[in-house]
């Protein structure tokens, strides 16, 4: 059976293949709404456990919730911040702890503490507004020991569990039906074990989400995808259900997972390298086969006199009136126009991307 080519939300569709960048403090760095809308972003992801932090969930109730706040008038993924608050006690157990009940952390040493449980980070998701919330799972480094694993796929089904009971109750009591309805993802987690895997996704989808998230961190230790894990889940995961690939933002691997039977994808990545001065160039005038991408690192001194533009054939704002030799004056002069014109050019990169994949089926 075909998969879906698109998915419904209360702030519009998203068509398959999508690229959503992470606009997690509210805004995508270094560009606004209009920027995004420009380059032909879908949708973007932001972070509970940023937000709850700052500007925290008051403020951003008195300010209208996530899209009024950020001026994004289209699809919002929200985050559970399960990720980023394991980040934070891996590397300090001293700043927190998780227990059956929830996560426990602090940012800082004496900070303040937080408790994200499954409730709260569905309340809060649904406070802000967002299109597709996230459930809270109970994430583990892919070469976390079978022990470790274990414990996380049976917490991450109770936490699930939770989280839909919540995100119903909520649904019911604002009156969320038809087309204004959120949409809920559950995570899948179990690291390289196949047969957690599949543990969890069955017991996920016992459950019911409207779809499902690639759970765990998806590189190896090289840094290569896990393409063995990304299949197995996708062949868990029956195919009208959409399937997004958490951390997944190199253009290769966004590729890479297209190829596999996913449909969205979000990182950090493209933006990050954009005011890194790594910007993402096509070698070829379609297609994603053979030999089709190049990183163009604009602080090469071989740049200086360069008036090309970044990539031959790219519609976006920047290579239709900007050189790589004033994109490198910009860069080597610290101007803070780089980071917005360089990020506008990876993401219009990633938004042609998704042209190329559709087209190529």
């Amino acid at each position: 059976m075909p998969g879906p080519d698109s998915i419904h939300t209360p702030h519009g569709e998203i068509r398959f293949p999508a690229f959503l960048p992470d606009g997690t403090q509210g805004v995508v760095r270094a560009v606004d709404a209009a920027d995004l809308e420009s380059v032909g972003v879908q949708a973007v992801v932001m972070n509970t456990f940023h937000l709850m932090q700052k500007p925290g969930s008051s403020t951003l109730d008195a300010l209208g919730g996530l899209h009024a706040f950020s001026g994004w008038r289209g699809p919002i993924l929200t985050d559970s911040g399960g990720f980023q608050a394991y980040s934070v006690i891996r590397q300090n157990p001293k700043l927190g702890s998780l227990t059956d009940n929830g996560i426990a952390f602090r940012r800082e040493a004496g900070g303040r503490k937080y408790l994200l449980t499954p409730e709260k980070t569905i309340q809060l998701q649904m406070g802000y507004g967002a299109d597709i919330l996230v459930t809270l799972d109970d994430v583990t480094h892919v070469d976390d020991p079978p022990d470790v694993q274990a414990k996380a796929v049976q917490r991450t089904i109770k936490w699930a569990k939770r989280c839909r009971t919540e995100f119903d109750k909520l649904v019911e009591q604002k009156g969320l039906e038809g087309t204004r309805r959120p949409l809920l993802f559950g995570v899948v987690q179990g690291g390289r074990d196949a047969a957690l895997r599949r543990q969890c996704a069955e017991a996920l989808l016992e459950i019911g989400f409207d779809g499902y998230g690639y759970g765990g961190w998806p590189l190896d230790e090289d840094g290569a995808l896990l393409d063995d894990v990304l299949a197995l889940l996708r062949s868990l995961i029956p195919a009208q259900f959409p399937l997004h690939g958490l951390g997944i933002g190199h253009p290769e691997n966004v590729a890479a997972g297209w190829r596999l039977g996913y449909q969205t994808f979000d990182s950090a990545l493209p933006t990050r390298d954009a005011r890194r001065g790594r910007l993402y160039t096509f070698t070829k005038a379609d297609g994603t086969d053979g030999d089709w991408f190049k990183m163009l690192y604009i602080q090469d001194e071989k740049h200086v006199r360069d008036n090309r533009p970044a990539s031959e054939g790219c519609d976006c704002p920047v290579c239709a009136r900007y050189s790589i030799g004033y994109l490198h004056h910009l860069f080597k002069i610290e101007d803070h126009l780089f980071p917005r014109l360089a990020t506008l050019h990876n993401l219009r990169f990633m938004t042609m991307l998704e042209d190329r994949l559709r087209r190529d089926g």
